[in-house]
């Protein structure tokens, strides 16, 4: 069957589809946490002094008492095998945004030759996966295959169901025969201590004598779209790239906004309900859901929790989407930018920190100016965004969230901070000297008596900003939607212990000089204001103003590009900021450079090879067969004295030779060697892109003219907008 004919079997298929039906689910009381190991469920089947030792570890950090595992692991194994479980993984999140589990049977055979189900507190606590094939940068040689799983036992173990059976889900970190972290979630669990430690630290300072444990949190905005599965079959780019190399725009595209929080179409919302359940079961809080901007973008997010479980969750969330679509005949994209001309997909990640104490160390309260404690903590983040601004861009950097960053759908590549005005102006006159009080936050009142006076908050929301204040939380906003939320909050916990430790140096020392403690503190953040204030802007992040501004005379970056951003990582001051605060050595951070570097340059280049291949055996091909068609409705015109059509064919031939002529020069590109690294990652940006698109100019202006029965691939106008 030729590319037309499957098109055209695929928008048939989607058309005769019969509506999926759903069955309620019930109560939300009786799906929650189901199929989740939970502390409550512990304390029912373990032994009084075990629950303790392990609630004691959970809840405050306390060192894991190995000698409970045999005791865990029975009890373990009997829930999961209630729930129909036979086999176990441990799971675990290597250098690839993605998830890793391999799955072992409780199985053992005994000397008799009957079986037991069996599963000790040693293979609980640790497990050996063959490591070899998961990216390392450099760490050990691909001979060296030995690699460590440990149990995290903070993050509660689970069990998965799918049409397969039922699997017991352990998740835990994952190291080298060495003991370097060759995962996501070691940094993150030693980010996290160092952030406590100095919060911890820094509360007593402040005149506390109770202080619980410090613990990020985070809840992360997951935004996504939708294609049905009949298409995406028939597009190679979807299926190995996430995204659409090629594709002419349709007259109809987000323009009208009329899809942003429009009432979400049936079967989409059946899919919807389907994940809700299925997260709702794992002890996933999904909160809110709803159309987005572009059509067939959707978003669904949770509420807040501890950010380790929060980014266990979110890889969760991504597979539960990703299957889920699949039994709904769609398929979910989780690429930053899927269609070109209408806006990408993101994952805003709200961060906070917080204890049973104090409380949420973020929240200004209604008297901000007077909430020591709160502009402590907003001072420190302001001064590690400023001095490590350049780290969370290269967190976030990504050959597909280059697509995004800078393209006025999503914030700049310049990394700033949005407070709003009530706290700018705090900001403002604790730089002058004087802290006199703080804009109220007011009344709303829409002049219709059977509409509700509201109250309004201090300051108004900037969408432009990639770090911006939202009441009680900042929102990193340039997170990628296929990214691992892991990473961000890494550095957001690295660079808030880093400002911490050293405004409580700061303090300890005018303390001891005799300094009263709020005179020291109005000192401290005058200086951060002073010092760092350059970072925080309020205005129009997608402004050209703002650009040349935010260089010229703030002195912030703009790394364009991943290849621009990535390189930071081998800076010295980043290097020393991880070392200190112990959640990366050097040899781990080096390897994190290696590894997404070449993560970068294999992601474009299977792009490129995608753009050469599709051109040259999809698109050649149809723009070949219409000139041939069209030349020959010419000659058959011509026969009767009829001239017409002829521009038509130029048009088509000139199209066809350009798009040909760029693949030539896209092809022989690929071919090039490099010495350095960061040099080939240049190349990929500077000279690989362009060409790439290049050849797609030609291709979809092509598309523009092919006659529609002979286009072989499924449009952006059928991909959008039939479901």
């Amino acid at each position: 069957m030729s590319g037309n004919e499957l098109r055209a079997q695929a928008i048939a298929n989607i058309t005769n589809r019969q509506p999926a039906a759903h069955t309620p689910p019930g109560k939300l009381e009786d799906l929650w946490a189901k199929d989740v190991f939970t502390l409550g469920k512990m304390q029912e089947c373990l032994p009084k002094s075990v629950f303790k030792s392990l609630h004691k570890t959970i809840k405050t950090g306390a060192p894991l008492d190995v000698s409970v595992a045999d005791v865990v692991a029975v009890a373990m194994k009997d829930w999961a095998i209630s729930k129909g479980a036979l086999y176990y993984s441990h799971v675990f999140y290597p250098l690839t945004n993605a998830t890793a589990e391999k799955h072992d049977g409780f199985i053992s055979v005994q000397s008799d030759g009957s079986v037991i189900s069996e599963f000790s507190g040693k293979v609980l606590v640790q497990g050996e996966p063959d490591g070899s094939s998961f990216p390392n940068g450099g760490i050990r040689s691909t001979f060296e295959a030995r690699g460590y799983t440990a149990w995290d036992v903070t993050s509660p173990a689970f069990v998965m169901e799918t049409d397969n059976g039922v699997t017991l889900c352990i998740p835990t970190v994952f190291v080298s025969w060495t003991g370097e972290a060759l995962d996501k979630k070691t940094p993150l669990l030693r980010s996290n201590a160092a952030m406590g430690k100095a919060a911890s630290r820094m509360l007593k300072l402040l005149g506390h004598d109770d202080v619980a444990p410090v613990n990020s949190s985070c809840g992360a905005e997951q935004e996504y779209f939708l294609v049905d599965a009949n298409f995406a079959s028939v597009r190679p780019d979807l299926l190995l790239a996430g995204r659409t190399l090629f594709g002419k725009s349709p007259a109809k595209g987000q323009q009208f906004d009329d899809h942003y929080f429009g009432a979400i179409p049936e079967r989409v919302q059946i899919f919807m309900q389907d994940v809700e359940e299925k997260l709702y079961r794992l002890g996933i809080p999904a909160k809110t859901r709803h159309n987005e901007v572009a059509p067939g973008q959707f978003e669904i997010a949770p509420f807040f929790e501890s950010a380790n479980v929060a980014s266990d969750h979110q890889q969760l969330m991504m597979t539960v989407l990703r299957n889920t679509a699949k039994k709904h005949g769609f398929v979910c994209l989780l690429h930053e930018k899927p269609f070109a001309g209408i806006n990408g997909s993101g994952k805003h990640v709200n961060w906070s920190v917080s204890n049973a104490t104090q409380g949420n160390l973020l929240d200004p309260g209604d008297t901000p100016h007077a909430n020591a404690q709160f502009l402590v903590f907003c001072g420190a983040v302001i001064r590690g965004v400023h001095k490590y601004g350049p780290l969370l861009r290269a967190v976030i950097a990504t050959a597909s969230n280059d697509h995004r960053l800078g393209a006025n759908e999503a914030p700049p590549a310049i990394i700033s901070i949005y407070l709003g005005s009530q706290l700018q102006d705090v900001f403002d006159q604790i730089a002058q000297g004087e802290v006199t009080g703080c804009q109220a936050k007011g009344e709303m009142n829409l002049g219709v008596d059977t509409l509700p006076v509201f109250p309004k908050d201090a300051g108004d929301r900037n969408r432009t900003s990639p770090f911006a204040f939202t009441g009680n939380r900042f929102e990193f906003r340039a997170v990628g939607s296929g990214q691992s939320v892991a990473g961000p909050l890494v550095a957001m916990n690295t660079i808030l212990a880093d400002s911490l430790d050293w405004m409580a140096d700061q303090l300890e020392a005018k303390l001891r000089d005799g300094v009263e403690l709020n005179v020291a503190i109005h000192d401290i953040l005058r200086d951060i204001i002073c010092d760092h204030g350059a970072v925080v802007f309020n205005g129009n992040g997608y402004s050209s103003e703002w650009h040349e501004m935010a260089v010229n005379q703030r002195g912030l970056l703009n790394l364009r590009t991943t290849a621009d951003a990535l390189p930071v990582l081998r800076e010295q001051y980043i290097e020393d900021l991880f070392t200190k605060e112990k959640v990366l050595t050097p040899v781990e951070l080096g390897s994190r450079f290696e590894a997404y570097s070449e993560q970068y340059i294999q992601s474009i280049e299977v792009e490129a090879k995608l753009v050469v291949s599709m051109a040259k055996t999809i698109i050649y091909p149809a723009a070949m067969r219409y000139m041939a068609e069209l030349a020959n409705a010419i000659d058959d015109l011509g026969d009767i004295g009829i001239e017409f059509g002829k521009d038509s064919v130029v048009t088509v031939a000139e199209l066809t030779k350009a798009m040909m002529a760029s693949v030539s020069n896209l092809e022989d590109m690929l071919t090039k060697h490099f010495m350095s690294i960061e040099e080939h990652m240049q190349f990929c940006a500077k000279t690989i892109r362009p060409l790439m698109d290049e050849v797609r100019d030609s291709a979809d202006a092509l598309e523009g003219e092919v006659a529609d029965d002979l286009w072989p691939l499924p449009t952006y106008q059928e991909m959008l907008f039939i479901k």
